[in-house]
Protein backbone atom coordinates (compact mmCIF):
# COMPACT_ATOMS: atom_id res chain seq x y z
CA UNK A 1 0.00 0.00 0.00
CA UNK A 2 2.79 2.45 0.87
CA UNK A 3 4.44 1.96 -2.51
CA UNK A 4 1.13 2.50 -4.29
CA UNK A 5 0.41 5.75 -2.44
CA UNK A 6 3.94 6.99 -3.12
CA UNK A 7 3.43 6.30 -6.82
CA UNK A 8 0.16 8.26 -6.77
CA UNK A 9 1.90 11.13 -4.98
CA UNK A 10 4.65 11.15 -7.61
CA UNK A 11 2.09 11.20 -10.41
CA UNK A 12 0.19 14.08 -8.81
CA UNK A 13 3.37 16.16 -8.65
CA UNK A 14 3.98 15.59 -12.35
CA UNK A 15 0.39 16.38 -13.31
CA UNK A 16 0.51 19.52 -11.15
CA UNK A 17 3.59 20.70 -13.01
CA UNK A 18 1.93 20.03 -16.36
CA UNK A 19 -1.29 21.85 -15.38
CA UNK A 20 0.64 24.83 -14.02
CA UNK A 21 2.35 25.16 -17.40
CA UNK A 22 -0.81 24.52 -19.44
CA UNK A 23 -1.22 28.06 -20.75
CA UNK A 24 2.47 28.32 -21.66
CA UNK A 25 2.43 24.92 -23.35
CA UNK A 26 -0.69 25.86 -25.28
CA UNK A 27 0.94 29.07 -26.49
CA UNK A 28 4.08 27.21 -27.54
CA UNK A 29 2.00 24.56 -29.29
CA UNK A 30 0.06 27.17 -31.24
CA UNK A 31 3.13 29.16 -32.23
CA UNK A 32 5.87 26.58 -32.69
CA UNK A 33 7.17 25.37 -36.02
CA UNK A 34 7.32 21.72 -37.09
CA UNK A 35 10.92 21.45 -35.94
CA UNK A 36 10.31 22.85 -32.45
CA UNK A 37 11.07 20.39 -29.66
CA UNK A 38 8.35 19.32 -27.24
CA UNK A 39 8.57 17.78 -23.81
CA UNK A 40 7.35 14.18 -23.49
CA UNK A 41 5.47 15.18 -20.32
CA UNK A 42 3.67 18.08 -21.99
CA UNK A 43 0.89 18.22 -24.58
CA UNK A 44 2.47 18.77 -27.98
CA UNK A 45 1.22 20.45 -31.11
CA UNK A 46 1.45 17.12 -32.92
CA UNK A 47 -1.18 15.52 -30.67
CA UNK A 48 -4.65 15.05 -32.11
CA UNK A 49 -7.71 16.78 -30.70
CA UNK A 50 -8.36 19.86 -28.55
CA UNK A 51 -5.69 21.01 -26.13
CA UNK A 52 -7.74 19.97 -23.08
CA UNK A 53 -7.99 16.45 -24.49
CA UNK A 54 -4.22 16.42 -24.84
CA UNK A 55 -3.94 17.37 -21.16
CA UNK A 56 -6.10 14.38 -20.24
CA UNK A 57 -4.07 12.05 -22.48
CA UNK A 58 -0.80 13.13 -20.87
CA UNK A 59 -2.32 12.83 -17.37
CA UNK A 60 -3.32 9.24 -18.11
CA UNK A 61 0.20 8.45 -19.31
CA UNK A 62 1.73 10.05 -16.22
CA UNK A 63 -0.46 7.97 -13.91
CA UNK A 64 0.22 4.75 -15.81
CA UNK A 65 3.97 5.33 -15.84
CA UNK A 66 4.07 6.18 -12.12
CA UNK A 67 2.24 2.98 -11.25
CA UNK A 68 4.50 0.93 -13.48
CA UNK A 69 7.37 1.94 -11.21
CA UNK A 70 5.76 -0.24 -8.53
CA UNK A 71 6.83 -3.16 -10.71
CA UNK A 72 3.51 -4.93 -10.32
CA UNK A 73 1.08 -3.18 -12.61
CA UNK A 74 -1.54 -4.94 -14.67
CA UNK A 75 -4.01 -2.79 -16.56
CA UNK A 76 -7.43 -4.37 -16.65
CA UNK A 77 -9.48 -4.18 -19.84
CA UNK A 78 -12.12 -1.44 -19.88
CA UNK A 79 -15.76 -1.86 -20.79
CA UNK A 80 -16.58 1.66 -21.92
CA UNK A 81 -16.38 3.63 -25.12
CA UNK A 82 -13.12 4.75 -26.68
CA UNK A 83 -13.28 8.05 -24.82
CA UNK A 84 -14.23 6.44 -21.51
CA UNK A 85 -11.39 3.95 -21.97
CA UNK A 86 -9.08 6.59 -20.49
CA UNK A 87 -10.51 5.72 -17.09
CA UNK A 88 -9.67 2.03 -16.86
CA UNK A 89 -8.68 0.78 -13.40
CA UNK A 90 -5.25 -0.57 -12.61
CA UNK A 91 -4.44 -3.75 -10.71
CA UNK A 92 -1.46 -3.60 -8.35
CA UNK A 93 -0.15 -6.93 -7.05
CA UNK A 94 1.89 -7.55 -3.92
CA UNK A 95 3.12 -10.92 -2.68
CA UNK A 96 -0.05 -11.57 -0.69
CA UNK A 97 -2.56 -8.85 -1.56
CA UNK A 98 -3.80 -7.30 -4.76
CA UNK A 99 -5.04 -3.74 -4.93
CA UNK A 100 -7.29 -2.29 -7.59
CA UNK A 101 -6.65 1.42 -8.10
CA UNK A 102 -9.23 3.46 -10.00
CA UNK A 103 -8.66 6.99 -11.24
CA UNK A 104 -9.96 10.08 -12.90
CA UNK A 105 -6.51 11.42 -13.82
CA UNK A 106 -7.64 14.98 -14.62
CA UNK A 107 -11.06 16.01 -13.38
CA UNK A 108 -12.02 19.44 -14.69
CA UNK A 109 -9.62 19.21 -17.63
CA UNK A 110 -11.78 21.72 -19.51
CA UNK A 111 -10.77 24.29 -16.88
CA UNK A 112 -7.02 23.79 -17.04
CA UNK A 113 -6.11 25.98 -20.00
CA UNK A 114 -8.13 28.83 -18.41
CA UNK A 115 -6.10 28.51 -15.18
CA UNK A 116 -9.18 27.36 -13.24
CA UNK A 117 -8.75 24.56 -10.70
CA UNK A 118 -8.70 20.92 -11.75
CA UNK A 119 -7.72 17.74 -9.96
CA UNK A 120 -7.00 14.02 -9.80
CA UNK A 121 -9.30 11.54 -8.04
CA UNK A 122 -8.24 8.06 -6.90
CA UNK A 123 -9.63 5.11 -5.00
CA UNK A 124 -7.94 1.88 -3.87
CA UNK A 125 -9.67 -1.42 -3.18
CA UNK A 126 -8.04 -4.43 -1.54
CA UNK A 127 -8.67 -7.80 -3.21
CA UNK A 128 -7.00 -10.48 -1.05
CA UNK A 129 -9.36 -13.22 -2.28
CA UNK A 130 -9.10 -12.38 -5.96
CA UNK A 131 -7.51 -15.70 -6.90
CA UNK A 132 -10.36 -17.74 -5.40
CA UNK A 133 -13.25 -15.41 -6.26
CA UNK A 134 -14.59 -16.25 -9.72
CA UNK A 135 -16.06 -12.76 -10.12
CA UNK A 136 -12.55 -11.37 -9.64
CA UNK A 137 -10.76 -13.76 -11.97
CA UNK A 138 -7.81 -12.36 -13.94
CA UNK A 139 -9.01 -10.08 -16.71
CA UNK A 140 -12.22 -9.18 -14.91
CA UNK A 141 -12.74 -5.84 -13.22
CA UNK A 142 -13.65 -6.13 -9.52
CA UNK A 143 -16.70 -3.95 -8.87
CA UNK A 144 -16.94 -3.03 -5.20
CA UNK A 145 -19.05 -0.61 -3.19
CA UNK A 146 -17.19 2.40 -1.85
CA UNK A 147 -17.59 1.01 1.65
CA UNK A 148 -14.79 -1.45 0.78
CA UNK A 149 -12.26 1.22 -0.19
CA UNK A 150 -9.05 1.03 1.83
CA UNK A 151 -7.73 4.38 0.57
CA UNK A 152 -9.08 7.27 -1.45
CA UNK A 153 -8.33 10.87 -2.14
CA UNK A 154 -7.86 13.68 -4.56
CA UNK A 155 -5.21 16.19 -5.56
CA UNK A 156 -6.33 19.76 -6.22
CA UNK A 157 -4.35 21.82 -8.74
CA UNK A 158 -5.07 25.48 -8.02
CA UNK A 159 -3.28 28.43 -6.38
CA UNK A 160 -1.52 25.66 -4.49
CA UNK A 161 -1.41 21.91 -5.02
CA UNK A 162 -3.22 20.09 -2.22
CA UNK A 163 -3.31 16.31 -1.76
CA UNK A 164 -6.20 15.15 0.44
CA UNK A 165 -6.62 11.48 1.26
CA UNK A 166 -7.81 8.93 3.78
CA UNK A 167 -6.90 5.36 4.63
CA UNK A 168 -10.01 4.98 6.78
CA UNK A 169 -8.62 6.79 9.81
CA UNK A 170 -9.66 10.36 9.19
CA UNK A 171 -9.02 12.74 6.31
CA UNK A 172 -5.75 14.65 6.02
CA UNK A 173 -4.53 17.35 3.64
CA UNK A 174 -0.99 17.98 2.39
CA UNK A 175 0.19 21.06 0.48
CA UNK A 176 2.97 20.80 -2.10
CA UNK A 177 5.91 23.03 -1.13
CA UNK A 178 7.24 24.46 -4.42
CA UNK A 179 10.68 25.01 -2.86
CA UNK A 180 11.25 21.40 -1.84
CA UNK A 181 8.76 19.65 -4.17
CA UNK A 182 7.48 17.73 -1.15
CA UNK A 183 3.99 17.47 0.31
CA UNK A 184 3.71 19.04 3.79
CA UNK A 185 0.94 18.14 6.24
CA UNK A 186 -1.09 21.36 6.50
CA UNK A 187 -4.62 20.09 7.20
CA UNK A 188 -4.50 17.26 9.77
CA UNK A 189 -7.78 15.62 10.73
CA UNK A 190 -9.97 17.68 8.42
CA UNK A 191 -13.57 18.08 9.57
CA UNK A 192 -16.54 19.28 7.54
CA UNK A 193 -18.56 21.97 9.38
CA UNK A 194 -21.88 20.61 10.64
CA UNK A 195 -23.65 23.12 8.42
CA UNK A 196 -22.57 25.68 5.84
CA UNK A 197 -24.16 28.47 3.85
CA UNK A 198 -23.08 27.56 0.31
CA UNK A 199 -24.70 25.27 -2.24
CA UNK A 200 -22.72 24.03 -5.22
CA UNK A 201 -25.06 22.86 -8.00
CA UNK A 202 -25.07 23.54 -11.74
CA UNK A 203 -28.29 25.56 -11.87
CA UNK A 204 -28.22 25.56 -15.67
CA UNK A 205 -29.58 22.00 -15.55
CA UNK A 206 -32.42 22.82 -13.13
CA UNK A 207 -35.20 22.37 -15.70
CA UNK A 208 -34.43 18.66 -15.84
CA UNK A 209 -34.16 18.10 -12.08
CA UNK A 210 -36.75 16.43 -9.91
CA UNK A 211 -39.20 18.92 -8.43
CA UNK A 212 -37.97 18.15 -4.89
CA UNK A 213 -34.42 19.21 -5.79
CA UNK A 214 -35.62 22.41 -7.47
CA UNK A 215 -37.71 23.27 -4.41
CA UNK A 216 -34.76 22.63 -2.09
CA UNK A 217 -32.46 24.94 -4.07
CA UNK A 218 -35.11 27.64 -4.29
CA UNK A 219 -35.55 27.56 -0.52
CA UNK A 220 -31.79 27.72 0.01
CA UNK A 221 -31.69 30.84 -2.15
CA UNK A 222 -34.52 32.60 -0.35
CA UNK A 223 -33.73 31.50 3.20
CA UNK A 224 -36.97 29.52 3.49
CA UNK A 225 -35.07 26.69 5.16
CA UNK A 226 -34.15 25.30 8.58
CA UNK A 227 -31.61 28.05 9.28
CA UNK A 228 -33.70 30.91 7.94
CA UNK A 229 -30.59 32.19 6.13
CA UNK A 230 -30.05 32.63 2.41
CA UNK A 231 -27.36 30.40 0.91
CA UNK A 232 -24.77 31.57 -1.61
CA UNK A 233 -24.11 29.70 -4.86
CA UNK A 234 -20.56 28.65 -5.73
CA UNK A 235 -19.91 26.33 -8.67
CA UNK A 236 -16.57 25.82 -10.42
CA UNK A 237 -17.37 22.87 -12.66
CA UNK A 238 -14.60 20.71 -11.23
CA UNK A 239 -15.73 17.96 -8.85
CA UNK A 240 -12.44 18.19 -6.97
CA UNK A 241 -12.59 21.97 -6.65
CA UNK A 242 -16.23 22.11 -5.57
CA UNK A 243 -15.96 19.26 -3.06
CA UNK A 244 -12.71 20.63 -1.62
CA UNK A 245 -14.33 24.00 -0.95
CA UNK A 246 -17.32 22.22 0.63
CA UNK A 247 -14.97 20.14 2.77
CA UNK A 248 -13.21 23.27 4.03
CA UNK A 249 -16.14 25.67 4.43
CA UNK A 250 -19.22 23.49 4.68
CA UNK A 251 -22.43 23.48 2.70
CA UNK A 252 -23.51 21.00 0.07
CA UNK A 253 -22.32 19.86 -3.35
CA UNK A 254 -24.78 18.18 -5.67
CA UNK A 255 -25.00 16.81 -9.17
CA UNK A 256 -28.55 15.46 -9.51
CA UNK A 257 -29.80 13.40 -12.40
CA UNK A 258 -31.72 15.42 -14.95
CA UNK A 259 -34.21 14.15 -17.47
CA UNK A 260 -32.84 16.10 -20.42
CA UNK A 261 -29.07 15.62 -20.24
CA UNK A 262 -28.08 13.12 -17.56
CA UNK A 263 -30.80 10.60 -16.70
CA UNK A 264 -29.30 8.42 -13.99
CA UNK A 265 -26.68 11.05 -13.16
CA UNK A 266 -23.49 12.29 -14.80
CA UNK A 267 -20.70 11.49 -12.33
CA UNK A 268 -19.06 8.06 -12.31
CA UNK A 269 -19.70 5.97 -9.21
CA UNK A 270 -16.57 3.82 -9.17
CA UNK A 271 -13.79 6.34 -9.68
CA UNK A 272 -15.39 9.70 -8.81
CA UNK A 273 -18.29 9.51 -6.35
CA UNK A 274 -17.15 6.58 -4.21
CA UNK A 275 -13.63 7.96 -3.55
CA UNK A 276 -14.90 11.50 -2.93
CA UNK A 277 -17.67 10.18 -0.71
CA UNK A 278 -15.16 8.17 1.34
CA UNK A 279 -13.03 11.29 1.87
CA UNK A 280 -16.06 13.37 2.90
CA UNK A 281 -17.45 10.76 5.30
CA UNK A 282 -14.05 10.28 6.94
CA UNK A 283 -14.09 14.04 7.57
CA UNK A 284 -17.46 13.83 9.33
CA UNK A 285 -19.61 14.70 6.32
CA UNK A 286 -22.33 12.78 4.55
CA UNK A 287 -22.96 11.65 0.99
CA UNK A 288 -25.98 10.18 -0.75
CA UNK A 289 -27.23 9.17 -4.17
CA UNK A 290 -30.47 11.00 -3.43
CA UNK A 291 -32.32 7.71 -3.71
CA UNK A 292 -32.25 6.81 -0.03
CA UNK A 293 -28.83 5.19 -0.31
CA UNK A 294 -25.42 6.22 0.93
CA UNK A 295 -23.03 6.57 -2.01
CA UNK A 296 -20.60 4.20 -0.30
CA UNK A 297 -23.22 1.43 -0.26
CA UNK A 298 -24.01 1.66 -3.97
CA UNK A 299 -22.50 -1.14 -6.08
CA UNK A 300 -21.52 -0.14 -9.65
CA UNK A 301 -22.82 -2.39 -12.41
CA UNK A 302 -19.88 -1.45 -14.62
CA UNK A 303 -16.74 0.66 -14.69
CA UNK A 304 -18.61 3.55 -16.30
CA UNK A 305 -21.73 3.35 -14.06
CA UNK A 306 -23.06 6.79 -13.18
CA UNK A 307 -25.08 8.09 -10.26
CA UNK A 308 -26.61 11.24 -8.78
CA UNK A 309 -24.27 12.55 -6.07
CA UNK A 310 -24.76 14.84 -3.07
CA UNK A 311 -22.10 15.42 -0.41
CA UNK A 312 -21.15 17.89 2.28
CA UNK A 313 -22.09 19.08 5.74
CA UNK A 314 -24.17 16.44 7.55
CA UNK A 315 -26.99 18.83 8.45
CA UNK A 316 -27.22 20.18 4.92
CA UNK A 317 -27.34 16.73 3.34
CA UNK A 318 -29.93 15.63 5.91
CA UNK A 319 -32.11 18.64 5.06
CA UNK A 320 -31.91 17.79 1.35
CA UNK A 321 -32.96 14.22 2.12
CA UNK A 322 -36.14 15.47 3.82
CA UNK A 323 -37.13 17.07 0.52
CA UNK A 324 -36.31 13.93 -1.44
CA UNK A 325 -38.33 11.75 0.94
CA UNK A 326 -41.35 14.05 0.71
CA UNK A 327 -41.87 13.32 -2.98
Amino acid sequence: MEGLLLAIQMACKSISNMVNRASINQFLSNNSGPSSPSSPSSPSSSSDGPFNTKLMDVSVDIMRNALRYTGRLEELPGTGTVNDDLDKPFLIETDSIRYTACFNPLDGSNNADASICSGTIFGVFEDPDRATDESNAPGKIPLRPGRELVAAGYCLYSSSTVLVFTVGKGTHGFTLDPLTSEFVLTHPNMRVPERGDIYSFNDANADGWDESVRRYIQNMRTGNNVTGKRYTSRYVGSLVGDVHRTLCHGGIFGYPEDDALHPGGKLHLLYECAPMGFVVEQAGGRCTTGEGKDVLDAVPDGVQARTPFFAGSPNDVEELETYLRSE
